[in-house]
């Protein structure tokens, strides 16, 4: 007789708390009888994808962890590395996206919310918020209002809690029509002198709940966020929290000057899973027990039963194991902040899970059956590439309409290279996104110094507590990146490529990259096409972090993102690893953004020459072009050249240090002239590009001349008096992987790209790309 057919849930009760027949049988072995019904549901929550990384985490032991400078990896609230001179940086990206799908404000809100919560429960203070954020097309009405919706939700609790949103990056695609991704990053500057581990310790130190009061809101969070979404969706609602920012300013200095004190001896931020979530790792990471008694719990709904306590998500919450004996004086510093603070367990020796609820037993679990020793599957990889990959690979250039020097047809009518620039200026992912960041409050704290939308990457003056002698000059920068449409052709090599663009764009600022944290948004990992795309692209970014020397300190998996399509069938979103990648600035006088400066300033491109041979490291497959103009997504992204981004990256941030250099922008999305476009734009500066090209050896497309992606590629302006040492050391560092382009223009002037010939290949003025890239989102939303 099996367990199910004993069990006293049916099967559906069984199912709707995310458990299968297996996984059931598996907790009555563990427990030696059947669980009850709070029980079941803590189970439900710890074996979800969300908690336990269950088809993930063998994937994730590839990742390299361990380096010079990290201080805390994987497996604690935020992972943090040593900046110098006392410094220490927590860092770490989760994502919101279940949440934000069904109830968009208070979705993104909470997930503002709980990484901060991350962050501080460290000891650090947070200092900035990146967010990574993916929508189905503009022109579609539900997916206006999920994106309004989610920016509102940032921006209020952002802008309440008062932290700066400084950076971040948005694409819009069908893809994620019905099932937006909403991944948020914070920084924080540790400000305690140790760092604040999650393990419990010392048998017999209380546990302290402080915070606010527990509720329904938020019920089983962490099981909702491990399966699809469906037209019963909306039914989750109460799955969604509801957030205070300004109950959590107040935390966030309770928290703090609490662990000063030193009286704290472990903390535990309740995010996913709640109650249930930290009483089991605490207990867990500390190889120790713990009892909690839920009739000391504050909550702000009567009648709560004991499987209402454990699975709710209330927000603002915390648990902390105390010095015995200093209990009170922690006490008194949350209610001074005027939050719950109250002693509501113990540490116990014996390695378990204890709930009480009105003098009885209410749950009683070993602690490490729900948050070490859980499922874990091996999945099969494909032995090849699926269909779809395979079919899209077959893709070639030439299966493109035949262009000339004077433009190409496209639906019988002629488009001149200028017209196809400033669509694609005007095509939302690459278009600015001001409208958007314009809703933050991006300098907060006094301490933002090149604000978003600006730079490749967001920047933040650190200031220590205490002053060294002489100056203190150092910030810190920080990119979420990653290009979809690249992991979804070919995961492995564009895993690869996310990491380089992330890279790239710090050391556009003249930052050194240090390590990631990343998010990785996949549809359903039992399906053998989301498994292998999620497996390819984990192998593809460990690979990366090898090369570049940037450990992965944690982060967050967010699998089963998909949506019914209009004949009920499950659609997986394209696969989004996100990275979050933090660098070292160690002097703010020697930082850039990505705007032309000065007229009269040389341009020149680092990287694959716009005459070196076509090939699989510059290709305009799986490209903004190609996809927005010819509405074909096919093809393989851009192979990296580690060695090549290394040496590309490191001249840039040579020549920002030495002076030479006066703004910096990737090549990315839209190729060559879109980034010629964007630093004309940013900095209200025209440019005089010239090409090596004659008649005799005109490219064989001129489409790939403008808008091929790949190739490592930066382009720079540099002080026309630094030009002999600046072309001296690329020379030697670089060979022949750079070129001289042209000159900045006036002020408000014109892009005009020429070649040998008389007239220009693309001449268009400032004002008319502005308009183009300024308004293209706020256009659409109106």
């Amino acid at each position: 007789m099996s367990a199910i057919s004993e069990s006293p849930f049916s099967p559906e009760e069984i199912a709707a708390e995310g458990i299968t027949p297996a996984e059931y049988e598996e907790i009555c072995k563990r427990l030696g009888r059947h669980p009850n019904k709070a029980e079941l549901g803590m189970f439900g929550v710890m074996w979800s994808e969300h908690c336990c990384y269950k088809n993930s985490k063998p994937l994730l032991s590839q990742f390299p962890t361990q380096g010079p400078r990290i201080l805390v990896g994987p497996g604690e609230n935020a992972g943090v590395v040593d900046l110098g001179d006392g410094l220490r940086l927590a860092f770490k990206i989760e994502s919101h996206n279940h949440p934000s799908a069904i109830e968009p404000f208070q979705g993104a809100a909470t997930g503002v919310g709980g990484i901060l919560r991350d962050i501080f429960t460290m000891g650090a203070r947070p200092i900035a918020l990146f967010n990574a954020l993916r929508f189905g097309s503009l022109d579609d009405a539900r997916t206006r209002r999920l994106f309004a919706g989610v920016v509102d939700g940032i921006s209020h609790y952002g802008n309440s809690v008062g932290v700066p949103t400084v950076g971040g990056d948005v694409y819009f695609d069908p893809a994620y029509t019905g099932n937006p991704l909403v991944n948020v990053m914070a920084l924080g500057i540790m400000e305690t002198p140790e760092i604040v581990k999650a393990g419990a310790s010392g048998v017999g130190n209380p546990v302290l709940y402080v915070g606010s009061t527990t509720g329904r809101d938020g019920m089983g969070g962490a099981a909702f966020a491990s399966v699809e979404l469906s037209d019963k969706s909306m039914d989750d609602r109460p799955a969604v929290q509801v957030g205070d920012p300004f109950l959590e300013k107040s935390l966030i200095e309770a928290c703090l000057e609490a662990f000063k004190t030193g009286a704290v001896v472990a903390a535990q931020d309740m995010g996913a899973a709640g109650i249930t979530c930290s009483t089991s790792e605490m207990a867990a990471k500390g190889g120790l027990g713990i009892e909690l008694d839920l009739d000391k719990i504050p909550v702000r709904e009567a009648g709560m039963i004991p499987y209402e306590y454990l699975l709710s998500e209330s927000q603002e919450r915390m648990l902390m194991v105390a010095q015995k004996g200093r209990e009170q004086e922690l006490i008194d510093i949350f209610h001074r902040w005027g939050l719950h603070a109250v002693v509501a367990g113990t540490v116990l020796e014996e390695p378990i899970v204890r709930i009480l609820f009105r003098g009885g037993v209410a749950a009683e679990i070993p602690a490490s059956a729900l948050a070490d020793d859980t499922p874990i599957y091996d999945r099969q990889l494909l032995s090849e590439p699926p269909e779809y990959a395979q079919k899209a690979w077959e893709w070639s250039v030439n299966d493109l309409p035949s262009c000339t020097r004077e433009g190409i047809e496209l639906n019988g009518k002629q488009h001149s290279w200028q017209d196809i620039l400033l669509q694609l200026l005007d095509t939302p992912s690459i278009a600015s996104k001001h409208w958007v960041y314009r809703q933050y409050d991006h300098q907060v704290q006094n301490n933002t110094v090149l604000l978003p939308g600006g730079a490749d990457a967001g920047v933040v003056r650190l200031r220590p507590q205490l002053e060294t002698s002489g100056q203190f000059n150092r910030a810190v920068a920080g990119v979420v990146d990653c290009n979809p449409r690249y992991v979804y052709l070919d995961p492995y090599e564009g895993a690869k490529a996310v990491m380089a663009e992330a890279a790239r764009n710090l050391s556009c600022v003249g930052a050194e990259p240090l390590a990631i944290t990343d998010n990785l948004n996949f549809g359903s990992p039992e399906k053998p096409i989301g498994y292998w795309q999620l497996a390819s692209a984990c192998r593809g970014i460990a690979e990366a972090c090898e090369e570049f020397g940037t450990p992965v300190t944690g982060g967050n998996v967010s699998l089963y993102n998909e949506t019914l399509d209009s004949q009920g069938n499950p659609t997986p979103i394209y696969p989004t690893p996100v990275i979050g990648m933090v660098g070292l600035i160690r002097d703010l006088q020697q930082i850039c953004g990505q705007g032309f400066q000065h007229s009269g300033d040389v341009i020149y491109l680092l990287g694959l020459a716009l005459d070196h041979p076509t090939s699989v490291r510059l290709t305009l497959g799986a490209s903004e072009y190609l996809a927005a103009i010819h509405g074909v997504v096919a093809g393989k992204p851009p192979k990296v050249d580690f060695d090549l981004e290394r040496r590309v990256q490191t001249a840039c941030r040579t020549g920002i240090r030495e002076g030479w250099v006066r703004s910096a922008h990737d090549s990315a999305e839209g190729g060559f002239a879109v980034a010629l476009a964007e630093s004309c734009i940013s900095g209200n500066l025209g440019a005089e590009i010239h090409l090596p090209f004659t008649v005799a050896n005109s490219p064989k497309r001129w489409d790939e001349l403008l808008f091929a992606e790949g190739g490592g590629r930066i382009i720079v302006s540099v002080d026309a008096a630094h030009i002999s040492a600046w072309e001296s050391y690329l020379t030697e560092k670089l060979a022949n992987n750079w070129q001289k382009l042209g000159t900045v223009g006036a002020v408000g002037g014109d892009l005009r790209i020429f070649t040998d010939f008389n007239q220009p290949l693309i001449a268009v003025s400032i004002k008319e790309m502005s308009d183009r890239w300024y308004q293209a989102i706020e256009r659409r939303m109106h």
